[in-house]
């Protein structure tokens, strides 16, 4: 497959986004399911989804280890096969102490695939000569509304939420096996490299962009992990209806990364950055102010809108602006992704008992303000806007 085109690359390495995709939203789709089949509860949950996150974190680090010798696509191809693998654990009841690290070794693949996904997307964007970015994203929400729709309808049903998961898992292996050989085969630079050849300082490109995905995956945790659980224990949304909160953030999440690649160019990163993140700030607001399922939901997909633009601009910018190091510097900014995250899921979790999950979605909202005069600052990256 060493002949395959740089179109057709990108194509399968938007399944490895959708497979991505699939998978991660099978898995926080089923976290009501999991509550009640391994009895468990919100801190718990909490407990668990902290630890995916190191885990994942460390999949990061090790993806970009695997990078640096190998190449992104043996670290997203063997990432892959990892996530199939804890997604197949997670379809049977086990002891919680095995059922926590059949989740860590999924967090580890999800980390591996959250960071070589990025590599090989801005490898195979600069040897197209045009932005994909958003919809290789597109390609991962896509296939995030595709399982959250049939988690819906396996509870209506009445099946388990294993299948699912079983669903998910053979995805992700086929892709993973596929890509083993044919993924974007080519490599960057170390930026150890780049500073030795009198290049530019990657620092400021890390904390910038890193900023701005740990805003955007501080809110994307908070409803991954939470809109499920939210509907249905605050708001009693039946188990058919609690995952429509989920998919409704994932469609929106989806428009506007079709739409992005388009708008980008005519606006600059800087100003959609900023409107992205005001975007993200009302629809968590929206949901901590109005305790009603049909208002959560409205919620969960304007919030959608920001995060949907917010992801792939920052890991484009961050590979453009370090174009002889992308591998290295995207895997660092891949490593904010966990601790917003470690916020939008652990905290809220955290908050449940003591305030309740809909205070707790102010959460997103501060953190949104916080952030804002970040993105101000990618006019000072030196990255033009994609053509």
């Amino acid at each position: 497959m060493s002949d395959m085109s740089a179109a057709a690359r990108a194509r399968l390495i938007g399944a490895g986004y959708a497979a991505q995709g699939l998978g991660y939203a099978a898995l926080v789709t089923a976290l009501p399911a999991f509550k009640d089949r391994q009895h468990i509860d919100d801190t718990f949950v909490s407990a668990i989804l902290l630890l995916v996150c190191v885990a994942a974190a460390a999949g990061s680090v090790l993806a970009d280890r695997i990078a640096a010798r190998w190449g992104s696509r043996y670290a997203l191809a063997s990432g892959l096969l990892v996530i199939g693998a804890g997604l197949a654990g997670a379809t049977v009841a086990t002891p919680n102490v095995l059922f926590t690290a059949i989740l860590l070794t999924y967090g580890v693949g999800l980390g591996a695939v959250d960071a070589s996904l990025s590599m090989q997307g801005v490898l195979v964007q600069a040897r197209l000569g045009r932005s994909i970015m958003s919809r290789l994203f597109a390609a991962y929400t896509a296939a995030a509304i595709a399982a959250a729709l049939l988690m819906s309808a396996v509870a209506k049903i009445g099946a388990s939420a294993a299948l699912a998961l079983a669903i998910a898992a053979v995805f992700a292996v086929l892709i993973g096996l596929i890509g083993w050989r044919a993924f974007e085969p080519g490599r960057t630079l170390r930026a150890s490299a780049v500073h030795a050849e009198g290049g530019r300082n990657v620092r400021p490109i890390v904390i910038v962009c890193g900023m701005l995905i740990f805003t955007a995956f501080l809110v994307d945790s908070a409803v991954s992990a939470w809109s499920s659980v939210y509907l249905q224990d605050s708001l009693a949304a039946t188990a058919s209806v609690a995952p429509l909160g989920y998919a409704a953030y994932q469609a929106t999440v989806l428009v506007s990364r079709l739409v992005a690649d388009h708008v980008i160019p005519r606006t600059g990163r800087s100003m959609i950055a900023l409107g992205s993140l005001v975007i993200c700030g009302v629809g968590c607001a929206l949901v901590a102010v109005l305790p009603a399922i049909g208002a959560a939901i409205a919620g969960f997909a304007v919030a959608g809108i920001g995060v949907g633009v917010l992801v792939p601009l920052a890991f484009s910018a961050a590979g453009e602006a370090a174009a002889e190091s992308s591998d290295e510097v995207i895997a660092k900014v891949n490593l904010f992704n966990y601790g917003g995250a470690l916020l939008g899921a652990v905290l809220l979790g955290a908050l449940s008992e003591p305030v309740g999950l809909q205070i707790a979605f102010f959460i997103p909202v501060v953190a949104v303000i916080a952030t804002l005069p970040l993105a101000r600052r990618l006019r000072t990256l030196g990255v033009p806007a994609p053509v």
